[in-house]
């Protein structure tokens, strides 16, 4: 039976220094999962800011766990003491509780729900990857249809104007430097115009630094977003601007991993920086307010996963009960062939009534030990009742 394996990190166990160096585009996830996925395996990677995860359904497990954090361990080697390692129930309960919102830095944001998907889409997926990808998805809708987890601040981009308005008091006026035009660019804006506040310049590229520059000696704020893989803006280039800012603070927060701003830019005089790690004070300021809805939420998540072993587990005994059912109907065909003498004296609906009495008896009679046997994979005890049936019906002795 194919084994569900998890490997990943995430906030709560690498700081944003170790995460970048796990972080995935879409191209480098695909292709990696595609190698991990040789030999009959599925792969498929989940890469976000807050996490890296990899999710591998195999047969052999503990094999499986050892190729995914050595696939992570090459992209950051000193990532590999912050890795988590989960299997089968653990990894899609997890996963479940990802999609739903329940394990972000903001809890119920709705980033993530179309992160999983993308991830889902991207992987070398298959029967078990397909079902447990697809069940985290209905997991977390049903989630946010039943719930308000979602209620605001529910992003990281909400969370960033949050901490914007608690440096300054109120955005009334001030104006922003966004970098990057992404989509959390685009929530970022949206939720700074809301509380007051003017875009004065979306940047997408290096190749303008010169009007960043710029900018940057007027503006108040910088969100900074890019998905560029090296630092967008540098200390230097700050240190230039402050000149000609007379004093006047400089916000800057940095949304991306990998980071797009100099770290060395917050030892400057007047400026505030912050990066991603830095929004969870913001987060647990809400939790309280959400605590009765997260409850709500841990809950559906916990039905889901439970639907989602039951069906997993039960394959572990489906063909046992395959080979239970052939051989009965083998009976029952052999014996009414033996009857034959006395059944070609009947006319053709007598010869069906026939058919389907025999045919409800063997039912009847196997529809309890199915049940059973699939309720007991439930409980862990399926592999016992499937071999037990096996020895006492003779499955399989005839192919030995």
């Amino acid at each position: 039976m194919m084994r569900l394996v998890l490997v990943g990190t995430s906030h709560h166990h690498a700081p944003v220094e170790l995460r970048e160096q796990v972080a995935l585009g879409r191209k480098d996830a695909e292709a990696l999962a595609a190698r991990l996925a040789g030999g009959g395996r599925e792969a498929t990677f989940l890469s976000t800011c807050n996490r890296t995860e990899v999710y591998v359904a195999a047969e052999h497990a503990d094999e499986a766990e050892r190729d995914a954090a050595a696939a992570l361990a090459s992209l950051g080697p000193e990532v590999e003491p912050a890795l988590y390692r989960l299997q089968d129930r653990a990894a899609a309960h997890h996963l479940f509780r990802v999609a739903a919102g329940l394990d972000s830095l903001v809890p119920g944001e709705g980033e993530i729900l179309g992160q999983v998907r993308v991830a889902h889409e991207l992987g070398t997926t298959g029967p078990l990857l397909d079902r447990v990808f697809s069940q985290a998805l209905h997991a977390g809708r049903k989630v946010r249809s039943q719930t308000a987890i979602g209620e605001s601040p529910a992003s990281v981009s909400a969370a960033a104007a949050a901490l914007a308005e608690q440096v300054f008091g109120s955005l009334d006026g001030r104006s922003i430097l966004l970098l990057g035009a992404g989509k959390v660019s685009e929530q970022a804006a949206r939720n700074l115009r809301s509380r007051g506040a003017e875009i004065s310049l979306v940047a997408n590229s290096r190749t303008e630094r010169e009007r960043i520059a710029e900018q940057l000696a007027s503006v108040d704020v910088v969100i900074a977003s890019t998905s560029a893989t090296g630092l967008v803006l540098e200390a230097d280039t700050v240190a230039d601007a402050l000149r000609r800012r007379r004093g006047r603070r400089l916000l800057l927060v940095d949304l991306a991993v990998p980071r797009d701003l100099d770290p060395a830019i917050g030892e400057l005089d007047g400026c505030y920086l912050y990066d991603i790690d830095d929004l969870e004070q913001i987060v647990v300021e809400t939790l309280s307010l959400r605590r009765r809805e997260a409850e709500r939420a841990e809950a559906i998540v916990a039905a889901e996963a439970e639907k989602f072993h039951e069906w997993h587990a039960s394959l572990d005994v489906v063909p046992a009960i395959a080979s239970l059912r052939a051989r009965a109907e083998e009976i029952r065909e052999a014996e009414l062939q033996k009857a034959e003498s006395l059944l070609g004296r009947l006319d053709e609906s007598q010869r069906r009534a026939v058919e389907a009495v025999t045919a409800q008896i063997v039912n009847k009679l196997l529809h309890l030990p199915t049940v059973r046997m699939k309720q007991a994979a439930a409980a862990a005890d399926g592999v016992l009742y499937a071999e037990a049936v096996r020895h006492l019906f003779g499955l399989g002795e005839d192919e030995r």
